[in-house]
């Protein structure tokens, strides 16, 4: 599509441009965004699309792989840190969500989370605020979230291993 920015050559079918087409209309609403699919279908590319098609396409676009990270060095990607809040913090550290505010926070393998971190994940959707770790402040970020699954989201809901408030407010 010529309005439609990919810079990515990703295929003529019907369908690839039928779901462009929605990409494009997801693009135009500063609203979270849930994509699913197998490992390999382009969740990321598709996130990447939405991004360069928004409002906040002159703003970062960061991407993190939630499923390839620990609890604990996962929330301190995203939040950031305080000097001396754990052991090898020896400098403070922004998170992604101060790196990426004004943009896009792209949050792949969402359900490779645990429970714990989701409620922490739930609270900055919902207020757009967080604190660091070690952190004595709130810091307030304003991020568009895509999310990205490669598994059946409603059966994790389902079995309890994802929010089912945390996925109503990403779907």
């Amino acid at each position: 599509q010529e309005d439609l920015e990919t810079n990515i050559n990703i295929g003529n079918s019907l369908g690839v441009q039928n779901l462009l087409q929605k990409v494009k209309k997801i693009a135009k609403l500063d609203t979270l965004a849930l994509i699913t699919g197998e490992t390999g279908v382009g969740k990321s590319v598709f996130a990447e699309i939405i991004h360069r098609n928004s409002l906040r396409k002159h703003q970062k676009f960061v991407s993190v792989n939630c499923g390839s990270l620990t609890e604990t060095l996962l929330e301190s990607l995203l939040f950031g840190h305080k000097r001396g809040a754990f052991t090898d913090a020896f400098r403070d550290k922004i998170g992604y969500f101060q790196e990426a505010n004004g943009g896009t926070l792209f949050l792949d393998e969402i359900t490779e989370t645990s429970l714990a971190f989701q409620v922490k994940l739930l609270k900055v959707l919902e207020t757009g605020i967080f604190r660091q770790v070690g952190g004595e402040h709130d810091i307030h970020t304003d991020v568009r979230i895509i999310a990205a699954t490669n598994k059946d989201i409603k059966e994790a809901v389902d079995n309890g291993s994802f929010r089912e408030d945390l996925y109503y407010r990403l779907n």
